[in-house]
């Protein structure tokens, strides 16, 4: 055979193992795209930290967490730190707390009736101390939580109060995690838009790993989460907001994501003495 035939032969039989391999591959999910579209002041002893819209009961205000929120009795045993909370489909509604020292990190529940109850977690061998965030995911028994710095998994827990084998007389344990395919830096919240699809708030101040400061971001994972570790593809969105009357460093806050409106709401602090003035609660919707 020539050997211009032989090239030819060759790059036919190529094209077509790329055409079976393309056959064969699962489809990629395809990142939103998310659009401003309004902006509420966020008050910084309030609604400094984290939101969560709540379903149920019917009717109920959305939720907010900050160190004005922070009950005295819960404050004097050295919970110093409240994240960004979460709350299940069916009610249940959760804060995540820290103090500044120690070996545990607690969870804070409040179920449908009202009542209230605390979750103790030990730390495991390089957890960090912070307890940035919750997430529920939609089926309500496992609920993930993420660290402070430049972390390469989410971490996966039974949900307290949910989850049956879970009591506030036990420690509640991590069962697995979320390896994620790209490092993420200073996520403060992260909340379920599918059961499978998480949207994060990412206050990265140095907009090395996506090439922007203060990300949305995507995290598309391979299963719903449970005792079993799952990936997760990272994907940066957009910039947020980053507006104000004052220059200086912004800080990004927690996310909500509400399903009954498919809005998406993201919190950002202003820099100085902005913080009192004009700190705001974006809206996004899709597309």
């Amino acid at each position: 055979m020539p050997l211009r035939a032989r090239k030819l032969t060759g790059l036919v039989a190529l094209a077509a193992a790329v055409v079976a391999v393309l056959a064969t591959a699962p489809p990629a999910s395809a990142a939103d795209t998310w659009t401003e579209v309004g902006s509420d002041r966020a008050d910084p002893l309030t609604e400094s930290q984290g939101l969560t819209s709540v379903e149920v009961p019917a009717g109920s205000p959305n939720r907010y967490t900050a160190v004005g929120t922070i009950p005295f009795g819960v404050l004097t045993r050295g919970w110093n730190h409240v994240g960004d909370p979460d709350a299940s489909y069916d009610g249940h509604y959760v804060e995540p707390y820290q103090r500044d020292s120690g070996t545990t990190k607690m969870f804070r529940v409040q179920a449908p009736g009202g009542g209230w109850s605390e979750y103790v977690h030990t730390l495991g061998s390089g957890e960090a101390l912070n307890n940035s965030w919750v997430a529920i995911a939609p089926a309500g028994q496992w609920m993930l939580a993420g660290e402070w710095g430049t972390m390469n998994r989410l971490q996966v827990f039974p949900t307290p109060g949910v989850n049956p084998a879970t009591s506030p007389a036990a420690d509640l344990p991590q069962v697995s995690s979320v390896r994620l395919d790209r490092p993420v830096r200073d996520v403060q919240g992260c909340d379920f838009s599918g059961p499978t699809t998480l949207l994060c708030s990412s206050d990265d101040p140095a907009g090395d790993l996506f090439g922007i400061t203060k990300p949305l971001l995507q995290i598309d994972l391979s299963a719903a989460p449970g005792t079993t570790d799952v990936t997760g593809r990272v994907t940066a969105l957009r910039q947020l907001p980053l507006r104000s009357g004052c220059s200086g460093g912004f800080e990004t806050e927690g996310v909500d994501y509400d399903r009954r409106t498919g809005t998406l709401r993201v919190i950002v602090l202003s820099p100085g003495f902005c913080l009192l003035t004009d700190s705001k609660t974006y809206r996004f919707s899709r597309g």
